[in-house]
């Protein structure tokens, strides 16, 4: 029956599922399961990120469709973006003609790993048949106010005439020409997530099944705060300065405040000072800085999720500068005139754009102060009155609960009463009010490059504003643009394109030339997969009350905010054009770890990188998945280990000479270690623990090597591997006789009577050597189970004459006499 020779197998099976569309997905009665992993970028080559990714979603599919579910696990791409444009101007190309190039690749790398998809649901978000459904989408939103055009500040190279992404800012200087890059203020389309904020954060509940990191990560992001907005007024011109703080119990140690540099009073403030100089060179130097990198609290919470609620719009983690405008503030709880600062960690897009600063109580407060030499004072004092602090021994800000001290009719009083106490003291006396905060901010998706969606705009000098009609979508990009690299984006340069006639009256008008951000491309294609051919809307609604919601999906932890707070939002807006009659649109979610090398994420720039394809021309598809699955848990880092690969294609072949030594009968115990296993593997499979479930088919497998196997039990066995390890599964199955696919088989059942043991088989090992086995009542004592052992004739051999050193036993599984 020849050895394992996957080349040969693996080729074979992949045609014949695609051949025969055993994963095509369509309505039925049966009961649906629709599990999903975030669709990839083209880059032209899975990494092994895909790998991990792509076969855990690959495994538990495979796993539902043998329990007799109705799968739909669909693939697609996420096509548009900068990289592509970027790899056009490079390689002198058209992004689309390089984007599709880049696809086909992808798509046969993901074909040779055996992934169970319904190639016939496959999408592409730079097909106008699919964007053109972005299109319609926005129309919508606009017409209810949701899409609105306001001025913004992005970066600019003043060389390549072009904005730049955060990413593309490389000490800065323009990553492709180096020139210094620039803010500039440009009008920008922006989506009013904000309006569904109160939804998004009350329906985190609902997700039962999500990790609680990530729960906690869009909780904060989304930032509701209770406090108060404090008015402070500037010494000189009286003008009210509003600052919102959670932490009103800390009023009275604010010792200065702070203000955005972009702030408008700030040019008021510094006019005709000493310092207006400094002030004037500082506001232009943080004017060049990304905004990413000024406001590092955004980085750190994609990364990791803030360990408070507060928000007072300022980064933690990277030095923060600043200089003293020269003007000072009064604080109205006790008319004290403190100074007035600008610093890059404020914002203008969060809170008020001004913060007041309590170094004694805030610890991002305390460095700046530090740094600064400002003063400090307690206002917060430990109760306990033999441990009291004073603002010049500390180290750190002290941010715990206390007893309020230097805070007038308050002292003496908890700080959490006091919180309370102060706040409605403030309304009253009218130098505060009591208000609700949100970190949420709307989302700018304008993009002035090419390859992404059209937004579907035009300006009229009469009509103002005017949406393109339903009937004109899509507007499409023109095949023609020019690709340099310079002058802004390539859209404005296509007459065609751009010339358009009002569709209201007529007259001459222009066509927007943004692009949307890729984000509102993935923001839905999970609803356009359960229905991808449909010409009528962006999907079927009687399709996706069939497939939706999604069970089970599977992705990063990069995504964690943007990509499923979008998702989440443009669920909740189909739900309010009564398209969908659900809230959320995926039930669980896995976020996979990272595959690592050398302790390090792998990257061509670290020269650490390991070729998926390189892998499976060695050892094949089927063990790079069950080292993939088995290395690690599948939400914990993985490490890769070219010892382990070659581990798992030994285990595979092992696994094959099994069935050239088939029994007529298997014995019984051995039967009951397979029907634990079977509970086993059913088990960790419906809880994604892939390494675990593979420890236990191992076991299983060893066991059948020392007392041998039958045809039901070696069958059972194969079923078991074969949502891991599918083309030598399949070839199996199909040598033990069975005609239909292995997918058809169905999921084994165990037997509850045969997991209660009985006798257990002990193997009698002799110096570490196999030389019996014997089958004993499972509670025997140990006394009774060495004068079993003593009394078996094929020990005889092996002891006599012979004093026993020792007797090592491994309860329940094996004897070792030492002799």
């Amino acid at each position: 029956m020849g050895d394992y020779i996957f080349k040969e197998i693996e080729k074979k099976w992949q045609q014949f599922w695609e051949k025969e569309k055993i994963f095509k997905a369509e309505v039925s009665d049966r009961p649906k399961f629709y599990c999903l992993e975030m669709f990839p970028y083209p880059s032209g080559k899975i990494h092994m990120g895909h790998v991990r990714n792509y076969t855990i979603a690959d495994v538990y599919s495979r796993y539902k469709w043998m329990q007799g579910f109705n799968v739909l696990h669909p693939m697609g791409f996420d096509a548009f973006g900068q990289p592509a444009e970027n790899a056009a101007i490079k390689n002198k190309t058209r992004p689309d003609i390089w984007t599709h190039k880049c696809i086909e690749w992808m798509r046969s790398e993901l074909k040779k790993m055996g992934f169970s998809y319904d190639w016939d649901r496959e999408i592409s978000t730079c097909d106008s048949d699919y964007y053109k459904w972005n299109q319609w989408i926005f129309l919508k939103m606009f017409e209810r106010g949701l899409a609105y055009k306001k001025a913004s500040a992005v970066n600019w190279c003043p060389s390549c005439q072009t904005t730049l992404a955060n990413e593309e800012v490389v000490d800065g200087g323009c990553w492709r020409c180096h020139t210094e890059v620039k803010q500039k203020e440009l009008e920008q389309w922006y989506l009013k997530i904000t309006d569904y904020k109160e939804r998004l954060l009350e329906d985190l509940k609902q997700l039962k099944h999500w990790p609680q990191r990530v729960i906690t990560m869009q909780t904060n992001w989304i930032g509701k705060s209770q406090g108060v907005e404090i008015y402070f007024r500037q010494k000189e011109s009286n003008k009210v300065i509003p600052v919102f703080t959670t932490r009103v119990d800390t009023i009275f140690g604010a010792t200065y405040i702070v203000l955005a540099p972009e702030h408008p009073l700030v040019a008021e403030f510094i006019k005709g000072k000493p310092q207006e100089k400094e002030v004037a060179k500082f506001i232009a130097k943080v004017a060049k800085e990304s905004k990413v990198v000024r406001a590092s609290s955004e980085i750190n919470l994609v990364k990791e999720c803030w360990a408070t609620q507060e928000n007072k719009g300022v980064s933690n983690g990277l030095k923060k500068e600043g200089v003293f405008t020269g003007a000072y503030a009064v604080n109205p709880v006790n008319n004290e005139e403190i100074p007035i600062w600008i610093a890059d960690y404020v914002l203008m897009e969060y809170g008020t754009g001004a913060i007041m600063a309590v170094p004694a109580h805030d610890q991002r407060d305390f460095l700046f102060a530090r740094e600064h030499k400002l003063p400090m004072r307690m206002v917060i004092q430990l109760s306990d009155v033999s441990c009291q602090l004073t603002s010049d021994s500390m180290t750190e800000a002290y941010e715990g609960d206390g007893i309020q001290v230097n805070s007038r009719q308050f002292n003496g009083l908890a700080n959490q009463e006091a919180k309370i106490k102060i706040a409605e003291w403030m309304e009253q006396t009218g130098i505060g009010k009591i208000q609700t905060h949100w970190r949420l901010r709307d989302w700018l998706i304008s993009r002035q490059r090419y390859w992404g969606t059209p937004i579907p705009i035009i300006y009229c000098l009469k009509c103002g504003i005017v949406p393109v009609p339903y009937a004109d979508l899509p507007v499409e990009l023109p095949k023609d643009a020019p690709f340099t690299g310079e002058g802004g984006s390539p859209l404005e340069k296509v007459k065609e394109f751009v010339e358009v006639s009002c569709p209201k009256c007529k007259s001459k008008a222009r066509r927007e030339t943004d692009t949307m951000a890729t984000f509102f491309d993935s923001s839905w294609y999970f609803l356009r997969f359960c229905s991808p051919k449909y010409k009528e809307a962006p999907f079927d609604v009687k399709e996706a009350k069939y497939w939706m919601t999604v069970e089970q999906y599977i992705g990063g932890i990069e995504h964690a905010i943007l990509h499923l707070l979008y998702s989440r939002f443009f669920t909740k807006f189909f739900k309010d054009l009564g398209m969908v009659d659900f809230d959320e649109p995926f039930q669980r979610l896995l976020t996979q770890g990272m595959v690592l090398k050398d302790g390090e994420v792998m990257s061509k720039s670290r020269g650490n990188i390991v070729d998926p394809d390189a892998i499976i021309k060695k050892y094949g598809a089927d063990s790079l998945r069950l080292f993939i699955l088995f290395a690690a848990p599948a939400e914990t880092e993985l490490e890769w280990d070219d010892r382990a690969i070659e581990g798992a294609y030994k285990f595979l072949k092992r696994v094959w000479r099994i069935k050239n030594n088939l029994k007529e009968k298997a014995d019984p115990a051995i039967v009951r270690v397979l029907h634990k296993t079977i509970k086993k593997v059913s088990e960790d499979f419906q809880e994604l623990k892939f390494n675990t479930a593979i420890s236990s088919l191992m076991e299983l497998t060893n066991a059948i090597y020392l007392s041998g196997a039958d045809k039901e039990v070696f069958s059972k066995l194969v079923i078991l591997l074969s949502p891991i390890a599918p083309h030598f599964s399949e070839e199996l199955w199909q040598i033990l006789g069975n005609k239909e696919s292995i997918v058809k088989a169905g999921w084994p059942a165990y037997e509850p009577n045969l997991l209660i043991e009985e006798n257990i088989t002990i193997v009698i090992q002799v110096n570490g050597k196999l030389r019996s086995r014997v089958e004993i009542p499972v509670d025997t004592e140990e006394k009774k189970l060495k004068e079993i052992v003593l009394s078996d004739d094929k020990l005889k051999p092996w002891l006599k004459g012979k004093p026993i050193k020792k007797f090592i036993i491994v309860p329940k599984k094996l004897i070792n006499i030492v002799v």
